[in-house]
């Protein structure tokens, strides 16, 4: 139907109000209370209009479009009314924008700016309403509050939570939480709807959770962006929720080719953000995924992307988790390509980096073998010297991913003793099931993940003690949390924030001298500081010492490319090495880090490669037809409290006899109760943001 505004014919729908016909046609009226994904009520009286042939001013946001209508929006009437209810608002609202986080983006500021009004005409009443920042993650200003009602709505009627309402104070109405009652108590889940709704920031994110260097989006699913490859972490954990195992696998394999691999070993970076930990504990994200995986029937096949041959050749030194993750997008691009690996099997540090009693071969070959289905060749047992060599065999490019294998040792006194170890070397042997010996004691050097893959190899090798050094303090150490619990329910004797001297014996190892770190700290040009307790000097006995204090990559100089930092590949932004056609990517380059950042290299390495082999770059797959999911949450009594599930987990007694999977995945239920506990960040960034008046 078509009605008339100012004097402009416009397109209108039928049970259209008239505020939205008229913001959809690109016609501005003035309005706060009005938002795109709420029912409107005409609280605020700012979109006051005047119909032809009726009396007074009425809200638009209330009024039906019906067809030949006629309306004013700056008439005489609606004009005075619009004015007089901003005039009240800016009353009671602070005077000074500047110091605002909203200020530039508060719709209630852009309103008045375009009507050109003040509160002169009213007296000036403050509001001292103290803040509240006593909540978990949200922060309430109440002096801003324009009582427009959008936070109650998205609460009650969008999200179906019903926490909050308005509620009678002696500084007057606004909007709260009924009965004086915390959000917790109160039932909130956290969803931050009424957050993103509010128009001028009374309620707002606690500061702390917003983080400047990152974009908005970011902080609102910082689960999300913490994330190397950027699965889709909420999407897939609502399938879960769901029961919707396939789905879940689905949204995860359309970045990573490892799922249940990362599901068993990840670090995951992304609880660390989880906004769930500010009520109690973060989402069992890393299980959950795990699940997922170890539930899937392999119906996400059926969409994978596979193009027609170009032609092209790549071949790739090094088949860890970056080398075959490239190979893998590459392959699905229509190029033909070679893995070269030099070791029995493929997989890396996934392999041979990390025990079984973690990550099982079982599990790792049916994964490796799901890639092979991509179609690239994987060869094993081939040592490669330079790329050039391959370049000259007629493969067009080449990727060196080739991990740091390579244990390194401090420089300190008994370094060379029979009886000591790198990390590298006795993990890989004990993988092979050729275990280096190890006596009654022994003492591993180093605080991270790997240090305790040592310790706990050396127990179920048969050692009766097995102690930990570490410079840093426990809360410091880059090892998880779960790894630092799980070595100590193991027996694990850990040192922290202790130097090592020296490594004690004559013909063999005897001891380990250490002493306590008073101070430990990294100076302006990065060089480490420490200062130490006077008389604080032990000697631990021990038969072997383990150093576990760094990887690097071996070979690499025998490969005529730039080096850097030593044996490190030196790469440009996007991967390219200095020799021509020849890429790296992975810990060759990075140093170590963790399997998720190698196969977010990965999937760089094979977006550049198919670049230079002439393609689009573009790897991207949809496995999934896009959902959008349901606003709705409801109540759930107690979901602040909702405790972490954890999954089984065999006896300490028991595991560390052999290397049997320590830890089983979750059951479905498990899985299915866990996934309800997130509190789905990214149904907030599909709310409608309404546009200001200077973008229509």
């Amino acid at each position: 139907m078509k009605i008339t505004i100012d004097g402009r014919e416009i397109e209108a729908k039928e049970g259209q109000n008239i505020l939205d016909a008229a913001l959809e046609a690109g016609v501005f009226i003035p309005h706060l209370c009005s938002h795109p994904d709420l029912e409107a009520k005409g609280g605020c009286r700012l979109c006051s209009v005047e119909i032809a042939g009726e009396p007074g001013a009425v809200p638009a946001c209330k009024i039906q479009v019906r067809e030949g209508m006629e309306v004013t929006v700056n008439g005489p009437l609606s004009s005075k009314v619009r004015k007089m209810a901003m005039e009240l608002l800016l009353a009671t609202h602070p005077a000074d924008c500047t110091g605002c986080p909203k200020y530039g983006k508060c719709e209630l500021q852009s309103m008045y700016q375009y009507m050109g009004v003040s509160p002169e005409g009213w007296r000036k009443k403050s509001r001292s309403v103290a803040n509240d920042d006593s909540n978990p993650l949200v922060s309430h200003l109440f002096t801003r509050c324009v009582r427009c009602g959008r936070c109650i709505r998205a609460c009650q009627e969008l999200r179906g939570v019903k926490v909050l309402d308005y509620i009678k104070t002696p500084a007057g109405v606004r909007a709260g939480i009924p009965e004086g009652k915390s959000l917790t108590d109160a039932g909130c889940r956290f969803c931050g709807a009424c957050i993103e709704v509010c128009p001028t920031g009374s309620i707002m994110d606690q500061v702390k959770i917003m983080k400047e260097e990152r974009s908005y989006a970011e902080n609102i699913v910082p689960c999300r962006s913490t994330c190397p490859a950027h699965i889709d972490i909420p999407r897939y954990i609502r399938y879960i929720k769901e029961g919707d195992f396939d789905k879940a696998t689905a949204v995860v394999r359309e970045k990573v080719p490892f799922p249940e691999t990362l599901g068993s070993i990840c670090t995951h970076a992304c609880e660390e953000e989880c906004k769930r930990g500010e009520l109690n504990a973060p989402v069992s994200i890393c299980q959950l995924k795990r699940s997922a995986a170890a539930n899937d029937s392999g119906a996400w096949k059926t969409r994978v992307r596979k193009e027609g041959a170009t032609g092209k050749k790549a071949a790739i030194i090094g088949a860890g988790p970056a080398g075959l993750t490239a190979a893998y997008y590459l392959a699905k691009k229509g190029h033909e390509v070679t893995v070269f690996e030099k070791n029995e099997k493929a997989g890396g540090q996934c392999r041979y980096g990390i025990p079984a009693y973690r990550l099982p071969d079982e599990l790792l070959d049916k994964e490796i073998n799901t890639m092979l289905e991509a179609g690239f060749t994987l060869k094993t047992g081939i040592t490669l010297g330079s790329p050039k060599e391959l370049l000259g065999q007629g493969y067009d490019t080449v990727l060196v991913s080739v991990g740091t294998h390579r244990g390194t040792k401090l420089p300190m006194e008994g370094n060379d003793l029979p009886g000591v170890y790198v990390n590298a070397d006795f993990l890989k042997n004990a993988r092979k099931g050729t275990p280096l010996p190890v006596g009654e004691k022994v003492m591993v050097l180093g605080g991270g993940n790997v240090a305790y893959d040592c310790a706990r190899t050396a127990i179920r090798l048969g050692a009766k003690e097995v102690h930990m050094a570490c410079l840093e303090s426990e809360d410091k150490m880059t090892s998880t949390p779960d790894e630092i619990e799980e070595g100590r329910q193991e027996g694990v004797i850990l040192h922290a924030a202790h130097s090592f001297l020296k490594i004690i014996g004559t013909d063999k190892v005897e001891g380990v001298e250490i002493q306590k770190i008073d101070k430990f700290y990294f100076d302006e040009n990065k060089k480490a500081v420490m200062e130490l307790v006077e008389g604080s000097n032990r000697v631990v006995a021990a038969d072997n010492v383990i150093f576990a204090v760094g990887q690097k990559p071996e070979g690499t100089d025998e490969m005529e490319l730039a080096l850097t930092h030593g044996p490190y590949i030196q790469a440009d932004e996007n991967l390219k090495t200095s020799m021509e056609g020849v890429f790296a990517a992975g810990d060759v380059v990075t140093g170590t880090k963790s399997v998720i950042a190698a196969i977010a290299a990965g999937r760089k390495a094979a977006q550049q490669m198919d670049l230079y082999l002439g393609g689009d770059g573009d790897i991207s797959e949809q496995l999934l037809d896009e959902e959008i999911p349901s606003p709705y949450l409801g109540r759930v009594q107690g979901f602040a409290g909702l405790a972490r599930v954890e999954p089984e987990a065999n006896d300490a007694s028991l595991r560390t006899k052999d290397f049997t999977l320590v830890e089983q995945p979750m059951t479905c239920e498990q899985a299915q109760c866990e996934a309800s506990r997130c509190l789905q960040c990214d149904l907030r960034l599909l709310l409608h943001r309404p546009k200001l008046w200077n973008e229509y």
